[in-house]
Parts: C-alpha cells; structure tokens; sequence
C-alpha cells in the first residue's frame, strides 16, 4: 500500500511557488538574466566620471585670482583688499591695476604673497604695507 500523502507532499513541493506580481498589477515581460543590472552599472559610471570631472574643473576655477574674462585690481593703500574687473572695464575707484609683470593669476603665488606685505598708491606706486 502506497503512501498517498507523502506523494501529494512531494508534487506539491515540486511546483515552484507563484511569482509575486509587478506593482500595481502590472505584467513586465521577462528580461535576460543580468541585463538590467549591466545597464544600471554602465549608467552610474557614466554618471560618476561625470561627476567627478565637474568637482575637479571646479577645483581650477577657484585657484586663479579672477575668471578668464577679468582681471586683478589692488585697493588703493591696502595689502588685503583687491577685486576683479571685467576685461575692457576701467578699475573702480578706491582700486588700481597692478602693475606690469607683478599681478598676481592664482591663489598663493609668487604675486599674491608679495602684495600681502606691499600696497599700492592711487597712481600705482609700490608703498611699503
């Protein structure tokens, strides 16, 4: 005599368990194994290098003294104060070009540290600071 439950045990273990369906009712086709998850990752690298290109160009802007359309200006008989002017633009007043061969292009240069112990006069004369 056969065991009839441990049979029916069997086959109802067999069939697989139904899948749980898309949200909202909604059927999706069936995708080859793996090939969103590829796409996903290509997408986040993408967006990633993206990303960091953007934070590293950031990075050089901040460094130079001015944009490239501008240029450094001095305040008059100050060695903190200075300002940037559009190219073509006289220098407001209260401020002066610095002169020939000594303006300052990035943060911390040879320049800049020479113009934090020096100031200018209202015609652009060296004066000590």
């Amino acid at each position: 005599m056969r065991n009839t439950t441990k049979n029916a045990t069997r086959r109802a273990s067999a069939t697989p368990a139904p899948r749980p369906s898309a949200p909202y009712g909604v059927e999706r086709a069936a995708a080859p194994a793996g090939a969103p998850r590829r796409r996903l990752s290509l997408v986040a690298l993408v967006l990633t290098g993206a990303a960091v290109t953007a934070l590293t160009t950031a990075c050089d802007v901040r460094d130079n003294m001015c944009m490239s359309n501008e240029y450094p200006v001095a305040a008059v008989g100050s060695t903190l104060g200075g300002a940037c002017v559009t190219n073509g633009d006289r220098p407001p007043a209260g401020y002066v070009r610095y002169p020939k061969g000594k303006v300052p292009q990035h943060v911390g240069d040879k320049w800049d540290t020479y113009w934090g112990n020096h100031a200018l006069d209202a015609q652009g004369n060296v004066i000590p600071g």
